[in-house]
């Protein structure tokens, strides 16, 4: 059989840089080893499986090494392959996923995700915490991934964190945050347990981080930079119990994989 693929750069207007994404159109569901085989060939921080529906797309996420809850850069990239490589003629579309009911609307040349809010909450800091960064944060919090907060944007550019030592905390990955200088905030993410040594540009991420700047900084729109080595810019907005990511995406590649 053969699947349609997609590989698309997220939360960018330029290949090469962003979050890149695999989006597979399916038929129906297929095995879950199989998922997750051909996510493992691709090799890409995430591939998204879809499958559409009369009304919506059910819609799941692989890493390399397993299923992923929320993914954020992957879900854009899945509307804008849908958007501008199959014909949708909507603005907005609905999915199904292990996080519930999900959107992407289109306006303009951004892509805006409508995800569920997860506010951090305040937690005891894991020992030695302070050893795999080399400095101590200025908070740390927690959700489904660690929020350790520091007081600058080049504290958080320049940290050379110890991935094994974070690879073996308790939860998903571990976002590190701090104020930006030409923009409201600045991030970087890490899931080394999850196969992904650091993350480019984290949707899901921001479902934690907006929440926390929208309170800390007073606003609720907020314009944000990832700064791993390929780098992004959102557009985000804290709407209470759900977040609003917006981004740019362009396609690398399109074929078929034959399976």
């Amino acid at each position: 059989m053969t699947v349609p693929f997609y590989h698309v750069d997220a939360f960018t207007a330029e290949v090469f840089s962003g979050n890149p994404a695999g989006v597979c159109l399916l038929d129906e569901w297929l095995q879950d080893e199989l998922l997750q085989a051909v996510a493992a060939e691709n090799n890409l921080p995430e591939t998204a499986f879809l499958v559409r529906r009369a009304s919506h797309y059910e819609l799941r996420w692989f890493s390399p090494a397993l299923e992923i809850d929320l993914c954020g850069h992957a879900t854009i990239a899945s509307g804008h392959v849908i958007f501008n490589r199959t014909g949708g003629d909507s603005e907005r579309l609905e999915f199904m996923s292990k996080s519930g009911s999900l959107s992407v609307e289109r306006q303009g040349d951004l892509l805006f995700l409508d995800f569920p809010s997860r506010k951090p909450e305040k937690c005891t800091v894991p020992d030695g915490l302070d050893a795999m960064f080399d400095i101590s944060p200025e908070d740390v919090l927690v959700s489904r991934d660690l929020l350790v907060v520091f007081d600058d944007e080049d504290t958080v550019r320049n940290l050379d964190p110890d991935l094994n030592a974070i690879a073996k905390l308790e939860g998903f990955g571990m976002i590190v945050t701090a104020p930006g200088k030409n923009s409201d905030f600045v991030s970087r993410f890490f899931a080394p347990g999850a196969g992904i040594a650091e993350d480019a540009v984290t949707g899901s991420a921001h479902c934690t981080l907006v929440p926390y700047w929208a309170e800390r900084l007073g606003k609720k729109n907020l314009h944000a930079f990832q700064l791993s080595k390929r780098g992004g810019e959102l557009f985000c907005v804290d709407n209470g119990t759900r977040v609003s990511i917006g981004g740019r995406a362009v396609t690398y590649l399109s074929g078929m994989i034959t399976i």
